[in-house]
């Protein structure tokens, strides 16, 4: 009987180490997944330099030759702008989201992130992906290409 009663004790003594074991590991598996910071996000007009850090103090200045004068470049003429053609089946349009919208690298929501574009930002519409739902953009200003949802953009007619 004695026997019969430390096993029972022994038992409830394991099963309760057991259960705090493993209460421990899955908070500790939460509290480090949630201290891991997100990806710094990139934008249209960040500088170059800091889209990449291993560029940062790389760059080296150019020294001046000391043999040429400097003279001040003169404005040569040029004519009006003229607007570039667009690709065939491609058309205007512009961002109607208004935190702005993410650009992707491949029509998914998990694809790298290549730029963004802010809210009414013109963009052109270059092509649509087989379901319907992505579209790939160029902003205008920036010339970066990436794809966005198709909500997130409206044609724009000129």
């Amino acid at each position: 009987m004695f026997s019969a009663l430390l096993k029972f004790i022994l038992g409830i003594l394991l099963a309760i180490a057991v259960l705090l074991g493993s209460g421990v590991a899955v908070g500790l598996y939460f509290l480090n997944r949630t201290s891991i910071p997100p990806s710094k996000p990139i934008y249209a007009n960040d500088s170059p330099a800091l889209k990449d850090p291993d560029k940062k103090n790389k760059t080296q200045p150019t020294p001046k030759s000391e043999a040429t004068p400097e003279t001040s470049p003169t404005p040569s003429p040029t004519p009006t702008e003229t607007e570039e053609a667009l690709p065939k089946g491609a058309y205007k349009g512009k961002i109607t989201w208004p935190q702005g919208v993410s650009l992707r690298a491949e029509p998914t929501s998990e694809s790298e992130r290549v730029g963004g574009a802010a809210f009414n930002e013109k963009i052109i519409v270059l092509e649509e992906n087989s379901d319907k739902v992505w579209k790939k953009v160029r902003v205008e200003s920036s010339k970066i290409e990436g794809w966005t949802k198709v909500g997130n953009i409206e044609r724009v007619d000129e």
